[in-house]
């Protein structure tokens, strides 16, 4: 424009002293080395003193092996600059080369920052233990629940045949019931699915092969298998038949474990801890062995308490829709806590009397938080209050 000043020429590049080994010689040959601005990032230009006159060669910022600074405010005494196939710089002067990175447009990037600002450094480990347990607790179970939907039903159907043939093998023994016994209970069962209503339907397509198994050998219990398979035991029965508290008791034992299979739990479990296993690999490297391992035992617990619930919520709707009370089966949770604590004592009480004289004392027992806290279900009472009452009010909608 008329009247304008022309712009200003660009100030000089300082020049920096430098030995240059080229991989010609052992002999360092005197130079000079200035940086200058470049799209990609500051260039080097190496002035050879032993050639007067001679253009500089240049380097570009991909091609030069770029030494670290790994304080941010005490430079090193020595510097050594990696030309690749050219060789080698080494530079006394780290004061005059950090100041002519900088004016060269550099600017450190995370890894050196990291480096060289504790500041940062502690806020990128912040940021890293956040991301971490936002992993764990919400893209986890979210990556497993969408995992789970193409887990196909028959490799349910063979996992679940496999695990009953092993623990036929092992801890579970052929089951004493009656056959009538048995078989009035599965009819029972099998009225119960069928009232099934729509919305506990957790996976669209999903059409479980329900089949109820009966074993000894255990205590009360029952527990579901991927794919439908749920295995009540003989312990389980007789507590329920020495309490008076009739099959509706053991029906809803049946709804709640029908809502495991349901929200296929033992599956999404399986895929959790794959995904855990993965993710903190991919995230720890080497040392993630320990670590997901002890992540992995924590996601067990944490979600298998989730996983209670949503089983309670899907017996107390099937139970609804059956026109069957919920009570019972709260009573039935009772009673058994009741037996057990009765045999804790029984047992404690046994040990004590048979201890030597003399004889250490055993070992305390975990606090009542502590037992909590590893416990796989919710508080017992909780849970019969829910039952008893039909309250669904944790329940997702």
């Amino acid at each position: 424009m008329p009247g304008s000043a022309p712009p200003a020429p660009p100030a000089p590049a300082a020049l920096i002293a430098a030995r240059w080994f080229d991989g010609q010689s052992s002999r360092p040959q005197p130079a000079l080395v200035s940086l200058r601005a470049s799209p990609d990032g500051p260039a080097l230009l190496l002035h050879p003193l032993a050639q007067p006159g001679a253009a500089p060669r240049r380097f570009a910022w991909r091609d030069v092996g770029w030494p670290e600074a790994w304080h941010a405010s005490r430079a090193q005494e020595r510097l050594v600059v990696d030309l690749r196939a050219a060789g080698s710089l080494e530079i006394d002067d780290g004061a005059a080369w950090q100041a002519a990175l900088a004016a060269a447009g550099q600017r450190p990037g995370l890894a050196q920052r990291m480096q060289t600002r504790w500041r940062t450094l502690a806020a990128v480990l912040v940021l890293a233990a956040a991301s971490l347990f936002a992993f764990y607790r919400y893209g986890t179970p979210w990556l497993a629940v969408q995992l789970t939907r193409i887990v196909p039903l028959p490799l349910e159907q063979a996992l679940a045949h496999d695990a009953l043939a092993r623990m036929d093998g092992g801890m579970l023994t052929p089951s004493k019931l009656p056959a009538a016994r048995q078989q009035a209970l599965r009819a029972r069962f099998a009225a119960l699915l069928a009232h099934t209503p729509p919305q506990l339907q957790r996976y669209d397509g999903y059409a479980a092969q329900y089949a109820l198994e009966f074993r000894s050998g255990m205590p009360p219990n029952a527990f579901a298998l991927p794919g439908g398979t749920i295995v009540m035991s003989d312990a389980l029965v007789q507590t329920t038949d020495e309490h008076s508290l009739g099959d509706d008791a053991l029906v809803g034992v049946l709804a709640h474990e029908a809502g495991h299979v349901a929200h296929r739990h033992t599956t999404r479990m399986l895929v959790e801890q794959g995904v855990l296993q993965i993710g903190l690999g991919l995230a720890l490297g080497d040392v993630s062995g320990l670590l997901s391992s002890g992540g992995a035992l924590l996601t067990g617990l944490a979600y298998r308490r989730g996983h209670e619930r949503e089983a309670d919520c899907h017996a107390i709707v099937l139970m609804r829709h059956a026109h069957l009370p919920t009570a019972p089966m709260a009573d039935l949770l009772l009673a058994m806590e009741h037996d057990a604590d009765k045999d804790k004592k029984k047992d404690k009480g046994t040990a004590v009397a048979a201890q030597p004289a003399g004889a250490p004392a055993p070992a305390p027992r975990p606090s009542g938080e502590l037992e909590a806290l590893l416990s796989s279900h919710p508080e017992t009472q909780e849970r019969a209050r829910r039952l008893r009452t039909g309250d669904d009010s944790q329940c997702a909608r």
